[in-house]
């Protein structure tokens, strides 16, 4: 591999890692304000901390792999 290629698989792999760091805020933030809704309306089922923890899932999928297409686009 010349130079100039290493540097592009390098900055790809960065930038993945960035995704994953994003996945999981995003992730907790879901958990983390679902508990605060279950607390704050005395729920003993933990539904918000289930539904926002799946919607927070369903969002940071759907941001990686826009992500992932714009990051594969641009090392093409």
């Amino acid at each position: 591999m010349d130079k100039p290629n290493k540097k592009k698989q390098l900055n790809k792999y960065l930038q993945l890692t960035g995704v994953a760091f994003q996945m999981g805020l995003t992730i907790y933030l879901g958990a983390y304000f679902g508990k605060k809704l279950d607390v704050y309306y005395q729920n003993s089922h933990k539904t918000y901390t289930i539904i926002l923890t799946l919607v927070a899932l369903v969002i940071s999928i759907y941001s990686v792999i826009a992500q992932l297409k714009n990051i594969n686009d641009k090392y093409e």
